[in-house]
């Protein structure tokens, strides 16, 4: 069977983005065959497709995959015909501690991603979405939304009555602010817009800061927390707020560093970390087993995702230009 599928050249960039076919092959045993309807756009895929971390070879883009199941393998029980999966981002990772620290694996960077029609995978590649979830819904959860819970419920270990800042409006951050809210934690957010910030409060963001008109908020974030600072920290700027959050952050805070959206190399003030016994994770996504428990979270509190716009596949290099002009709020979906 012929389907239809997007291509990055090696060397990246837009403008060696094309669309073409390919051939889909029926699973094997342990395998499932997904009809996939859905993607969504991640900081990682843009820098993929834009040649910013250019493949090597050509590569099929997306590491977000959402769809239903219309073949199953031998010996494959978990999964049925018609069930609803998502894709999970380090197909090798199921559970216990971090196997992997490099994106050979992952898909649409090491391995051919979802920015195609169909897929045959192991079954181990996906997990369920959660209940009465779009497509698009579920295909935000691979990247965005596991990096969100891993930081505050796996690795931050949040509890009510904690306080967590979140930064800007990507699809990390919004997750994070719905995540902590859940939980029963106070949230804190910036934005450099007046208009996202007000829709943050909306979600449920109890302190808003602007942080282009607040040039020093790591100190306004400790005056609303009576000088304390915050429990734990999502960061995702990088080297220009890295310095902010360990201001922003009280004695023994978690800071989880996420991004790298200035740049991937940071000054760090190392005294500060030492004096302040600051807890700095770095982490990317998380594992099929944290997805599993996410997924069952959303289930239990019925919490949906932010989706701005949706593209078609073929419009894929314009949605990535909308991302590239950050004026999204939340996630950027394509329609498969």
């Amino acid at each position: 069977m012929t389907i239809k599928t997007i291509y990055v050249q090696p060397g990246g960039g837009f403008d060696r983005v094309i669309l073409g076919t390919s051939d889909s092959s029926p699973p094997k045993a342990g395998e499932i065959m997904v009809r996939i309807r859905a993607s969504s756009l991640n900081y990682h895929d843009y820098a993929v497709v834009s040649g910013m971390w250019a493949p090597a070879v050509t590569r099929v883009p997306m590491s977000d995959g959402a769809g239903e199941v219309v073949a199953v393998g031998e010996g494959v029980t978990e999964f049925s015909m018609g069930d609803h999966v998502v894709s999970t981002f380090f197909p090798t990772w199921l559970e216990g501690e971090a196997k992997v620290d490099d994106m050979g694996t992952v898909p649409g960077d090491g391995i051919d991603g979802f920015a195609r029609e169909q897929v045959t995978m192991p079954a181990t590649s996906f997990t369920r979405a959660p209940k009465d979830y779009s497509h698009a819904e579920a295909a935000t959860l691979t990247c965005a939304g596991l990096t969100a819970w891993r930081a505050l419920m796996v690795d931050g270990e949040l509890k009510p009555g904690e306080t967590v800042l979140v930064q800007g409006t990507g699809g990390v951050s919004i997750f994070a602010l719905q995540f902590a809210k859940a939980a029963g934690a106070t949230v804190i957010a910036t934005s450099s817009s007046d208009e996202k910030l007000d829709r943050l409060k909306a979600l449920g963001a109890d302190h808003l800061i602007n942080y282009r008109k607040d040039e020093t908020w790591g100190n306004s974030v400790r005056q609303l927390t009576s000088r304390r600072g915050v429990d734990h920290v999502i960061e995702v700027g990088g080297p220009s707020t890295l310095a902010q959050s360990m201001v922003a952050a009280r004695i023994g805070g978690h800071i989880a560093l996420i991004g790298i959206l200035s740049g991937a190399t940071a000054t760090l003030p190392l005294l500060s970390a030492l004096t302040r016994q600051l807890r700095l994770q770095g982490l990317i996504v998380g594992s099929r087993q944290h997805q599993l428990e996410m997924i069952q979270a959303i289930d239990d509190t019925g919490l949906r995702p932010v989706i701005d716009r949706h593209f078609p596949l073929e419009d894929i290099v314009e949605a990535f230009r909308y991302q590239e002009a950050n004026k999204h709020f939340g996630k950027i979906c394509l329609d498969i």
